[in-house]
């Protein structure tokens, strides 16, 4: 991680709430399923930002430490 960046410590809880995140998306419309257009894209909002966190937080604990 870099000098200035999150430690490993805050990627990794920041992993942990994006999985969390969309493990909550996915539940909620699988129970309820998608009811509208809004609905629909709420679905593809929190998916792109919480998909999106998670990818960026893979990526930074997958890279090795510089220091």
């Amino acid at each position: 991680m870099s000098k200035f960046g999150p430690t490993r410590g805050e990627v990794k809880l920041r992993l942990a709430i994006s999985l969390a995140g969309l493990a909550l998306l996915i539940g909620a419309y699988a129970f309820n399923g998608i009811g509208g257009i809004a609905s629909l894209e709420i679905a593809i909002i929190g998916t792109a930002f919480f998909g999106g966190s998670a990818l960026w937080c893979i990526l930074g604990l997958r890279r090795k430490d510089d220091s």
